[in-house]
């Protein structure tokens, strides 16, 4: 569907970025903000789906180049 575009230091970045954003939000139940660390969910999906639209949009790859 998508040009993979995210590599895998990338992807486990993501991951974990996301993963921490979203602890926060159950972390943090009384926070005003709280709603904020439901961006997390935006660095899941484009570790999961092993593409992003910002990278697609700006040209840029953290894939490794095919040797050809």
């Amino acid at each position: 569907m998508f040009k993979e575009n995210v590599g895998t230091v990338d992807r486990a970045l993501r991951i974990i970025l996301g993963v921490a954003l979203l602890i926060a939000f159950f972390a943090l139940p009384e926070a005003s903000y709280r709603w904020l660390f439901l961006i997390g969910i935006i660095p899941l999906a484009t570790a999961f789906m092993k593409s992003c639209p910002v990278y697609s949009i700006l040209g840029l790859s953290t894939c490794p180049l095919s040797k050809s």
